[in-house]
């Protein structure tokens, strides 16, 4: 099928869809294979910021499993700090992950039992120059697939369904659990890609639990083996490749207050998520307390003013009201600010209307970050 897909037709199906065309004007347009080269360029302008070149071949489902090509590359180079040699990658769809890990090593190995994903995977080494990969089209964990692997480090990065009420190792396709059970008489090397929800206590080996903060964002866990891990849990900052590990003979010096200093600092997910709080605490340059602790946010605070990568952002206190949008929109208009974000757990119901009222006839040219605190909001600029 991909033989009479040519790059000029998803050229023209890119820009007819950003035109708007509608399904009935891309068939007529494209002809034979529409559906198929339509799908290929809505994957690309979807991509546009998650790797280097918009060239790729990918589906949308491979879009969305795909490793963003800062974490590949950051992976890669980690895998090579341990002179690794080889490595198969057992479910390796658009092949990114597995592109830059071929990268540092002699020899890779790509298995994917959809010939269309093992297909695009091997179009995009073509496109990274990479030619050190054998491509696989099969079951990974069939005993003819297994046989014929001579890998020192086996990477897996399994599907998971989005409905998933809990992330359990079994539910995950492949299951983490049969990769090591059928590659464990070959290697005790193994990385594996998995939920950052998931439990700890649901991992059953030793090894390194490695969450990824991506542009401020938790991405990532990456789940190592013994054999290559370097700490307990760590969390590695992307791109700035700040990393905070697990030491447990660090003293304890995370402390709380319930009122704001003049700065507020956000911590990354990844830090939260790793349990190392404690542990960035003492790579800042100052004292700081905990302020607020969320699901989707973690809040610092201090009196003096931090440029850390460690940190996801700081703000200057402008100011504490009662937690209503009337009095936030008050105190807004009166400092001339023209624009808020809001970072407070309003349910998705009530979330446009209390902004619309928070925002209310703001002619400032200063954006405002709105935090709760109980009944309180913080009002912080960002610096």
């Amino acid at each position: 099928m991909l033989e009479d897909i040519t790059e000029e037709k998803i050229g023209e199906a890119t820009e007819f869809i950003r035109r708007g065309f509608d399904e009935k004007k891309l068939r007529a347009k494209l002809g034979e294979n529409w559906e198929s080269i339509a799908e290929i360029a809505k994957a690309r302008i979807k991509a546009k910021n998650k790797f280097s070149r918009d060239d790729l071949w990918m589906d949308l489902e491979g879009l969305r499993y795909a490793t963003h090509e800062i974490v590949a590359r950051y992976r890669a180079k980690r895998l090579k700090e341990f002179g690794v040699g080889s490595i198969a990658d057992v479910s390796c769809g658009i092949g990114i992950q597995l592109i830059f890990y071929a990268m540092e090593v002699e020899r890779a190995y790509g298995i994917d039992i959809d010939p269309l994903k093992v297909e695009f995977a091997r179009r995009n080494a073509k496109k990274y120059g990479v030619s050190n990969i054998k491509f696989i089209n099969a079951d990974s964990l069939s005993p003819e697939t297994v046989e014929g692997i001579d890998a020192e480090v086996i990477f897996s990065d399994p599907a998971r369904p989005p409905e998933m009420p809990e992330r359990k190792l079994e539910d995950l396709l492949p299951s983490p659990l049969r990769v090591y059970e059928t590659y464990s008489r070959k290697t005790d090397a193994f990385i594996f890609d998995l939920p950052p929800q998931i439990r700890r206590r649901r991992v059953p080996w030793r090894g390194e639990f490695e969450y990824i903060d991506l542009f401020g964002a938790l991405n990532r866990l990456t789940f190592y083996t013994e054999p290559l891990a370097e700490a307990e849990r760590s969390a590695i900052i992307l791109p700035a490749e700040e990393r905070v590990e697990s030491d447990p003979n660090l003293k304890n010096i995370v402390e709380w207050t319930d009122e704001p200093g003049e700065y507020l600092y956000e911590i990354p997910q990844a830090v939260d998520y790793a349990d190392l709080i404690n542990e960035l605490f003492h790579l800042l340059p100052v004292e700081v307390r905990m302020l607020l602790r969320e699901k989707r946010r973690v809040l610092a605070t201090g009196d003096e003013e931090i440029k850390s990568s460690y940190l996801k952002r700081t703000y200057h206190v402008a100011g504490i009201v009662p937690f209503h949008p009337i009095r936030i929109n008050d105190f807004l208009k009166k400092e001339g600010f023209g624009r808020a974000t809001l970072r407070v757990s309003v349910p998705d119901s009530q979330y446009w209307r209390f902004r619309k009222r928070v925002e209310a006839n703001l002619n400032g040219d200063k954006r405002a970050f709105v935090f709760q605190l109980g009944g309180r909001a913080i009002i912080g600029e960002g610096l």
